[in-house]
């Protein structure tokens, strides 16, 4: 029996909201509308992202920070492109208590942390033996989301990871660019999550940036999920702030700066891309529990079959797995369907049967039927890496063979109007990547069917930006760029 009423190739959206809460990952019931409650097993792996990422931090030698909630309105007007990008979505803090703050000063509930943070490095920042400052927090920020909510996707208080770093010059803070998305495809490939990285056009940078770069996940729809973005400020902030380094030849010289945003949104992606009518698939990297023995008993055999499950079991914790022996008063059919809809990768069942064989019987989530066999004990260990080392993989490439079927690369407006409309008759659309000469001729793509520009392939996708002949006026475009309908 299916974990969810409505099939995910049906309605994505319909399943995708049913699944989240299903499977118990939130709870969107909290009395203010997109500031959801993290349930036990949705912050696991919320909190598994983030050992990805603090680990990544540490190996590039980033120093994890953490700034105050709130933020001054008088800093947050220091950098008018942050105002004109943020304000219409913060939230603001005018009273303590019945007393209006002193002198009719608001507060700011942190949207993002460049102003709290780019008050004080200057104070951290004297010569040039101060640089590079490399840091990064974890923490929640608030945005007033004023469209439809979805969990994990668009909330007003989103889990949030930023790095922010600054540097005595441009080349030495590109580097830092190109290191920060090495580092966002390290994590995006222990979620089993290929993804499209582009150069945001201009009017769609972050506030502040000379340049972003965003990684955008394919979702089922065929629609685009950004999780992560990567920017450049040059020197904007700097000179804003009043962020100087006096150099060892030059005097004092303004910094340059980059940063690195990822949110929740992965936790989204990993549902949409791997789940399947059943519940979640999680890949194994990301797990809370990368398996799950389930006893098989029959009367006059427990005994031997708990201790053989349990035998199992500490073999596997001291091999480093993330193991749960569930020994709960259920049906074995019960417990199926428990850890299939929360999505464990490897299912071992070990019934009397299997304690005669000496062996355990192994299910793998991605593969219903086709992914059952039995692992000798004494291969156990062998046996369940090699499983969960192929159950990463499959997803992974599953995923990258599904987005080669969404990208198209129509050469005229009218070829790309013409697959938009055959996409419109399935549920699942296209992203179009075409040689666009300007903005102008980007903004008729856009109107013409209703999509977004991602922007130019760059990082490891900088290669597929060939330009040619412009779809839209056919002149010479110099940039290829990718159009997707979003989330």
């Amino acid at each position: 029996m299916p974990a969810t009423a409505v099939p995910k190739s049906k309605d994505f959206m319909e399943w995708y909201n049913e699944v989240v809460e299903v499977a118990e990952l939130t709870d969107k019931r909290y009395p203010i509308k997109g500031m959801n409650i993290w349930r036990p097993y949705g912050q696991r792996i919320m909190s598994r992202i983030d050992q990805f990422t603090r680990a990544e931090m540490e190996r590039t030698h980033h120093d994890e920070v953490s700034f105050p909630l709130m933020i001054p309105e008088k800093l947050f007007m220091k950098e008018a492109d942050q105002i004109k990008g943020f304000g219409s979505e913060v939230f603001w803090v005018t009273h303590a208590g019945d007393n209006p703050l002193p002198d009719g000063e608001r507060w700011v509930v942190r949207p993002t942390s460049e102003c709290a943070m780019y008050e004080i490095f200057p104070l951290w920042i004297r010569s040039h033996g101060d640089l590079p400052l490399t840091t990064y927090q974890i923490c929640n920020v608030f945005r007033y989301e004023t469209k439809q909510t979805r969990a994990f996707m668009r909330v007003r208080e989103i889990h949030f990871f930023e790095d922010h770093s600054v540097f005595a010059d441009e080349k030495t803070a590109r580097e830092h660019v190109e290191l920060d998305l090495a580092i966002v495809r390290n994590v995006y490939d222990k979620l089993a999550l290929p993804a499209l990285t582009s150069k945001r056009p201009d009017w769609d940078k972050f506030p502040g940036a000379v340049d972003s770069t965003g990684a955008d996940v394919v979702m089922p729809s065929g629609r685009t999920l950004q999780c992560a973005t990567v920017h450049y400020y040059g020197t904007n902030f700097a000179k804003a702030y009043g962020m100087k380094y006096e150099s060892a030849t030059e005097g004092h010289q303004f910094c340059h700066q980059t940063t690195y945003g990822m949110s929740e949104r992965l936790v989204g992606a990993v549902v949409g891309c791997h789940g399947d009518d059943n519940g979640l698939i999680l890949p194994p990297d990301i797990a809370p529990f990368q398996v799950v023995i389930v006893p098989v008993l029959f009367k006059g055999t427990d005994e031997a079959v708990l201790a053989a499950c349990r035998t199992v079991r500490d073999r596997l914790v001291a091999a480093g797995f993330r193991v749960e022996l569930d020994e709960r008063n259920k049906s074995s059919g019960e417990k199926y369907y428990h850890w299939e809809l929360r999505g464990v990768p490897l299912r071992l069942e070990v019934g009397p049967k299997d304690v005669e064989k000496k062996s355990v019987f192994a299910a793998r989530r991605d593969m219903g039927k086709e992914g059952k066999k039995a692992i000798p004990m004494d291969a156990l260990e062998a046996g369940v890496r090699e499983s969960l080392a192929a159950i990463q993989k499959t997803l992974h490439d599953k995923q990258a063979a599904f987005v080669a079927t969404r990208v198209k690369h129509p050469k005229t407006l009218d070829e790309a109007k013409a697959l938009d409309a055959e996409a419109a008759k399935t549920p699942v659309g296209y992203i179009f990547t075409m040689a666009i000469c300007s903005d102008v001729c980007a903004a008729s793509v856009e109107k013409g069917m209703d999509i977004k520009t991602l922007g130019v392939p760059a990082g490891v996708d900088k290669a597929q930006n060939v330009g040619g002949t412009c779809a839209v006026c056919g002149k010479h475009a110099k940039d290829t760029l990718r159009f997707a309908r979003t989330y």
